[in-house]
């Protein structure tokens, strides 16, 4: 007889099992998920019953069970792909929604199971880290089951396996548009936009009468269009890299030179004070004290300035470039109606600016290790 806290576990396990076994409509025909035979069937069979014999005569702990129920409902979610396979569609099936209702709940329930896990193993890292990535798995499952399932025009909203598909049908054309758009615009405008900002930054934090100047011309520029701003940077300096970089430049100098101007300020009294007192100088205190107190402000803006960097290059790429890049790439193909391709240069561009940003966190939690906002983070 299982305890009470393990009766919603028992509902969850039998809302799988019926609702798994629920009609798929087809052109030949009724189908059903689970029960049409084969490895469907054994996958849902065999992953109901791993998980409720786990969870109602064991002891699992908090891992175990995160692991198990995000188990449970990625192996029932496949099952239920493998279907579309055979032709199997959902129109006119509302009944489906409780079957991805009770996938949803299932891996939510593991999700939150895995970010319960405390402690500084490899376990416990691996297990927040799959957190994010079964969250992410989940849009990309439900966008796929509703498109493949309501045969969904592709002009409209393709479904994630055709954008794989043409991600891996044109890879060397992705790359060349990669490598035009972030590696020789945004790596550049961004490196002289933020260095530019914090140099600035620096001489408006030892020249006051600079910020009273500066600081209103810089508001303006950031308050400026991009799509203002794009078409005359082509103008002066041509349609190849450098006028997308200099886009990038001014997208990214204003939150540089703001935030790093915040970080400066936030040193307290005391500490200038004690600086003072062992006769350091204005270099000294900077380094010392100042620019290590505002290094988390300053990784703010590199964060926010990798993902403007990006957008202001593909945008700039719009009013002017050689027939390659990332937004010479989403503006003709949309002109097209190729779909499929223009959602794989949005992926490229998403995975390029995500891995970016993360690894702006990593060096971010090696320099600032000591800051307690990161170190209650860990």
């Amino acid at each position: 007889m299982p305890t009470p806290p393990q009766l919603p576990i028992v509902v969850l396990y039998g809302w799988l099992g019926m609702a798994a076994f629920l009609p798929l409509a087809a052109d030949d025909g009724v189908r059903v998920a689970a029960a049409s035979g084969g490895t469907p069937t054994l996958i849902v069979l065999l992953a109901l019953a791993t998980g409720a014999g786990l969870e109602l005569f064991t002891r699992p702990g908090r891992l175990t069970i995160g692991l198990v129920r995000s188990a449970v409902a990625v192996a029932i979610g496949t099952a239920i792909l493998m279907q579309f396979d055979t032709g199997a569609t959902l129109t006119g099936l509302p009944t489906i929604w409780f079957l991805l209702a009770g996938i949803v709940y299932a891996l939510w329930q593991g999700m939150a199971s895995l970010s319960a896990v405390t402690g500084d193993g490899p376990g416990p890292r691996a297990a927040r880290l799959l957190v994010p990535l079964l969250f992410g798995g989940l849009i990309v499952y439900v966008w796929e089951v509703v498109c493949v399932g309501y045969a969904v025009p592709r002009i409209l909203m393709p479904a994630p396996s055709m954008v794989w598909e043409a991600v891996l049908s044109r890879p060397h054309t992705l790359w060349a548009d990669f490598r035009q758009t972030f590696i020789k615009s945004v790596i550049p405008g961004f490196a002289m936009g933020c260095g530019a900002g914090f140099l600035v930054a620096l001489a408006i934090d030892r020249s006051p009468f600079l910020q009273r100047g500066l600081l209103p011309i810089g508001t303006m520029v950031s308050a400026m269009p991009i799509v203002g701003i794009a078409p005359i940077m082509v103008m002066w300096f041509g349609f190849d890299w450098e006028s997308k970089a200099a886009v990038v430049v001014v997208m990214t100098f204003f939150p540089m030179l703001v935030n790093t101007l915040a970080g400066l300020a936030a040193t307290g009294h005391m500490e200038r004070d004690l600086m003072r007192s062992y006769a350091a100088g204005y270099v000294q205190t900077l380094v010392k004290l100042r620019l290590p107190t505002a290094l988390p402000f300053i990784f703010n803006a590199l964060k926010l300035n990798s993902t403007l960097a990006l957008i202001g290059a593909i945008v700039a790429e719009f009013f002017g470039t050689p027939i390659v890049g990332m937004g010479f790439r989403i503006s003709s193909e949309v002109g097209r109606l190729n779909i499929d391709m223009v959602w794989a240069s949005i992926l490229v561009a998403a995975v390029a600016g995500s891995a970016s940003y993360g690894l702006l966190v990593l060096v971010e939690r090696a320099s600032t290790f000591w800051h307690p906002a990161v170190r209650k983070s860990r």
